[in-house]
């Protein structure tokens, strides 16, 4: 593998959620000195960015950009990771859509979570921390998986009696690992500056 090809795979890709012309309006400074900016999430680790454009570049929300590392970067002069709470209102409401096209272009990835879902304590389960699973539908799922893991949501739902929108619930827990930072488990965002997992 070449040295380029190296970069090419190591760099954090994201989706832009919002894309403001004019820049951001808390940053201080007097309009005319400031760059575009906007807001983007992470394909592989869910991590939010605030994000400088080029002003040479017109971005519209969903278009794809490199944020790190710098020199693989292309329309993006500075990327920060922040938190949902710094985030503007466009970008939230775009938020639960990317999320959403991301699981199904991921399906191998997220379907492979019902596969390989482990136990973290004695007491709970990876599963259980999907919304609506509980008990009864962990252990089906488990029960089902050790016949022949899943290959699909569309073949989970058809597997396991009771579960329904299998990826609906990766969603959903991935837009509450977003909005709560404080929640105890972190299954799919991962922190600022955590190298990602392959």
């Amino acid at each position: 593998m070449s040295e380029a090809d190296s970069d090419e795979t190591d760099a954090r890709r994201a989706v832009v959620l919002d894309y403001l012309a004019h820049g951001l309006s808390d940053d201080g400074r007097p309009q005319y000195e400031k760059s575009p900016a906007g807001y983007a999430l992470d394909v592989d680790d869910f991590t939010l960015y605030e994000v400088a454009f080029d002003e040479e570049e017109r971005l519209t929300i969903g278009s794809r950009v490199v944020v790190d590392p710098p020199e693989a970067r292309d329309v993006v002069l500075e990327s920060r990771p922040v938190e949902y709470e710094d985030l503007s209102s466009g970008a939230r409401t775009e938020l639960e859509y990317v999320v959403a096209d991301l699981v199904e272009e991921q399906e191998e990835r997220f379907v492979n979570f019902y596969n390989e879902a482990q136990p973290i304590t004695l007491r709970l389960h990876q599963l259980n921390l999907l919304p609506g699973i509980g008990k009864k539908l962990r252990n089906s799922i488990l029960d089902e998986r050790k016949r022949k893991p899943f290959e699909s949501f569309e073949e989970l739902e058809e597997r396991v009696s009771g579960l329904h929108d299998s990826d609906e619930i990766l969603v959903e827990r991935i837009l509450e690992e977003l909005r709560d930072d404080d929640l105890k488990y972190q299954t799919f965002v991962g922190q600022p500056g955590r190298p990602r997992e392959e």
